[in-house]
């Protein structure tokens, strides 16, 4: 997922180690009535991955030495390109069985890079009300990416 979210394996590599570091430090944080601890931690990295790339666009507007920051990340190996080619391709087939209201939800969050309150703002509805359609599509997409059902 961090791969997905920053396209770039270096980066990706040190959101990892950062997420890794921190769920060590915070273990003892973790609340079962949150979710499972896959999502606590995969929550984590999202929102890691998203603050990093914030960071490191931020760092390209400031940087005076040339016009680099206009050169879009690209995945440098030809692997990680084809399988998240392939991801993607799961991603989008297995859409479907979501509502519209959780896929609004998700692509606000997911594909729009918002944080959950910020989606939440963006469409207009309460926050739980977004935590609670994004919990039930992901768990939706979970269950058709597993089971290969796409309906």
């Amino acid at each position: 997922m961090i791969m997905r979210i920053t396209c770039n394996r270096e980066m990706a590599e040190e959101v990892t180690l950062d997420v890794f570091h921190e769920v060590w430090r915070r273990a003892s944080a973790y609340d079962p009535a949150g979710g499972s601890v896959l999502g606590w931690i995969m929550n984590q990295a999202r929102s890691r991955a998203i603050d990093r790339l914030r960071y490191e666009n931020r760092q390209k507007r400031t940087n005076t030495l040339g016009d680099d920051w206009r050169q879009p990340t690209a995945v440098q190996d030809s692997e990680d390109a084809i399988a998240l080619r392939q991801q993607r391709e799961r991603v989008r087939k297995a859409l479907p069985v979501l509502t519209a209201e959780e896929r609004q939800v998700i692509e606000t969050a997911y594909f729009g890079e918002f944080t959950y309150a910020e989606a939440a703002v963006r469409l207009n509805q309460p926050l739980g009300t977004v935590k609670t359609r994004i919990r039930s599509a992901l768990s939706k997409l979970r269950h058709a990416l597993a089971g290969g059902a796409t309906t």
